[in-house]
């Protein structure tokens, strides 16, 4: 019996677009990202191309492993859904997507179609929708021609299965739907345990990725934080000095005559808090 749910799984993945990989020392992405580690038997995998590891991640997140391949393969991938007879030509509804002459090349996950497009979100792409990009990514790809998929998976869904392919209902369109916008939630214990492990690990060394990411890009927002480094997950040393920055300028609003040392970057409850107000996410313990 099918214990994967299509909204569940569909939008699971979209929560993650925005997310980038690491750097190296020299600045440049390094296919270091948080989906390899937490994915039992795909730990290996790490520092790799990590497209199949995102869409393998969801699943493993609903306890749903036997329901998708959990492999870091795409073509690997193709094959054990052929192998199972679940596989098609044709758009399926939160159903894999395969890129390359026989699906080695790339993979993301269909949340809608028409007769013309794919609307999807893909890891280790970019925003012109490169194999080997920097982060996850909401994409739209052409159905036919040139950039089209060599075929689709067609997952066992609780809700069933609904698919362009008049063998399994024709359906001309369909899209899953959004859910209701959440703010995100951000731990200050876990906030300020990056902010203290971070700058000395290596470099994009990361203790809570998703976490600081939200920070970050709120920071970015104030102009605090170059973008270039709004994305990566880690509190590193420039993400400190512009938390430091964020807090003087607090101080300064408020008149709160806070000294250096409540300006050290690391994070407080009354700043962080008062930065989740600015920029639309909620601080917990």
């Amino acid at each position: 019996m099918a214990t994967l749910s299509r909204p569940a799984y569909v939008n699971l993945l979209r929560s993650q677009a925005g997310y980038h990989e690491g750097r190296d020392p020299d600045g440049n992405w390094n296919n270091i990202q948080k989906f390899s580690p937490a994915t039992a038997g795909l730990e290996w995998s790490q520092g790799m191309a990590w497209c199949a590891t995102f869409t393998a991640w969801g699943a493993d997140e609903l306890n749903a492993r036997d329901a998708w391949p959990i492999t870091a393969s795409c073509f690997t991938a193709v094959q054990w859904w052929k192998k199972r007879g679940r596989w098609t030509e044709y758009p399926v509804l939160g159903g894999p997507f395969y890129l390359g002459t026989v699906g080695q090349d790339h993979v993301g996950v269909v949340y809608a179609y028409d007769a013309d497009s794919i609307w999807t979100v893909e890891g280790n792409t970019n925003a012109g929708g490169s194999f080997q990009g920097d982060g996850v990514y909401l994409r739209v790809r052409p159905r036919r021609g040139p950039g089209s998929p060599y075929g689709y998976g067609v997952p066992e869904f609780t809700e069933g299965t609904v698919s362009a392919d008049p063998a399994l209902g024709g359906t001309p369109a369909a899209s899953v739907p959004a859910p209701r916008p959440q703010q995100p939630r951000v731990s200050l214990a876990h906030i300020i345990a990056a902010a203290e492990r971070d700058p000395g690990g290596r470099q994009g060394a990361t203790t809570y990725p998703a976490e600081v990411n939200v920070v970050e890009v709120a920071l970015a927002a104030e102009g605090l934080l170059a973008d270039a480094y709004a994305h990566d997950g880690s509190f590193g040393s420039l993400t400190v000095t512009g938390f430091g920055k964020w807090q003087r300028r607090y101080s300064e609003r408020h008149n709160l005559r806070w000294t250096a040392d409540d300006c050290n970057g690391i994070p407080g409850k009354t700043s962080l808090t008062a930065l989740g107000k600015a920029h639309g996410f909620t601080v917990t313990t």
